[in-house]
C-alpha cells in the first residue's frame, strides 16, 4: 500500500483502520486485524469514547496477546469528549490518557488528538498536558479532530509541540472541504465556506487530513455506496469506474479522496475483511483528472 509521511515524523499507509466499531467484532478479530496488517494497514485509530472505552480494552488485549506487535504499528486516540459537554483542562487530559494507557495495555500512544473543539479551551492548559505527556514518554504526537484553522491557531499560542493532524469527515458526498474552494467568488450554496479553508490551510501548514466517514452519507448514517434511491447516478459512476479500473465501487470511492494531493489518510470504520481489501486496493490506483471530477459531479455538485 502506499505510505506517505505524517507531520515529517510518522511514516504510514494512506489506509488507517477506524477502531469505533471493534467491540462488535470480538469473535472475528484475529482475522479483521490480520487483514488490516496484510493489506499494508499498520495505523489504527481509537478514541477514549468509542464503545465507553470497550474498544480500547479489545484492542488491548489483542496487544497483550501479540507482544510483538506494539513497535510495529501506530496507535492513537483521542479524548475531550464527556458526557455533555467537551473538556480540553489539563486534568481531563492527563487522567483520560492515563486510562486509554491502562486499557490498551501499552506504555505510550504514538499519537493523541483533542476530539472536538472545547469553547471553554485556555490553551495554556492544554500545552501544561501535552508537555508533561510528552515528558513522561506517554505520548510522542499530538493532533486535533474537527477543528478549523483558527482554531488551530489559537492552540499553537501556547502549546510547542507541532499540531500534525487534523481529522474531518470527507467522502464524496460529504466533500465541503473541496466543494467551497471551488466555488470562490459566487454565490450559489456551495460557496459557502463551513470550515476556514481547512484543506489549503492543512497542506500549507503541514497537517495531515485524516477523513472519518469516508464512505458514509451525513453525519455517520449510512453508507453512499449501494444507495441507489438517494444517490443513482453517483452509484452508476462509481460501478462504470470500477470496471474500467478493475476494482470494486468502494476501492473507486477511496481513491477518489486518496486522488488529491493533499496527502489525505482514509480512517477506514469497516470490520469487514473483504470490504477492508477493497478500500486498500483503491491506494493502488490513480485516478484521472476527468474520472475524479466525474465522481464529484454525479454526487451532485455543480462547476461553476
Amino acid at each position: 500500500m502506499r505510505r506517505i509521511t505524517i507531520g515529517n515524523c510518522i511514516d504510514a499507509p494512506v489506509v488507517a483502520m477506524g477502531c469505533m466499531r471493534l467491540t462488535g467484532a470480538q469473535d472475528n478479530l484475529d482475522s479483521v486485524i490480520g487483514t488490516a496488517l496484510e493489506c499494508g494497514i499498520d495505523y489504527f485509530d481509537h478514541a477514549d469514547i468509542y464503545g465507553g472505552g470497550q474498544c480500547e480494552e479489545v484492542f488491548g488485549k489483542y496487544l497483550a496477546a501479540h507482544s510483538d506487535l506494539r513497535d510495529k504499528i501506530t496507535v492513537q486516540t483521542k479524548c475531550g469528549i464527556r458526557s455533555g459537554f467537551f473538556d480540553f483542562s489539563k486534568e481531563h487530559i492527563v487522567n483520560s490518557v492515563n486510562a486509554s494507557l491502562k486499557r490498551l495495555q501499552t506504555d505510550y500512544l504514538d499519537v493523541l488528538l483533542l476530539h472536538r473543539p472545547d469553547t471553554l479551551m485556555e490553551p495554556e492548559e492544554v500545552a501544561e498536558a501535552f508537555s508533561q505527556l510528552e515528558r513522561e514518554g506517554k505520548v510522542k504526537h499530538f493532533g486535533v479532530s474537527n477543528q478549523n484553522p483558527y482554531q488551530i491557531e489559537l492552540l499553537k499560542t501556547a502549546v510547542t509541540q507541532p499540531i500534525i493532524i487534523n481529522q474531518l469527515q470527507f467522502s464524496v458526498p460529504e466533500a465541503g472541504l473541496v466543494t467551497s474552494g471551488l466555488n470562490v467568488n459566487m454565490k450559489n450554496p456551495e460557496s459557502v465556506m463551513h470550515d476556514g479553508s481547512s484543506l489549503e490551510y492543512s497542506r500549507i501548514k503541514g497537517i495531515t487530513i485524516q477523513a472519518w466517514s469516508p464512505f458514509q452519507q451525513g453525519f455517520i448514517e449510512k453508507p453512499f455506496i449501494g444507495d441507489y434511491d438517494n444517490y443513482p447516478e453517483l452509484n452508476k459512476t462509481l460501478e462504470e469506474l470500477a470496471e474500467k479500473y478493475g476494482v470494486q465501487p468502494i476501492s473507486v470511492a477511496s481513491a477518489w479522496i486518496l486522488r488529491h494531493p493533499a496527502n489525505i489518510q482514509i480512517i477506514s470504520g469497516s470490520m469487514n475483511p473483504g470490504r477492508i481489501r477493497a478500500i486498500c486496493a483503491g491506494a493502488d490506483i490513480t485516478l484521472t483528472r476527468e474520472d475524479w471530477y466525474a465522481v464529484y459531479r454525479a454526487a451532485g455538485f455543480r462547476l461553476p
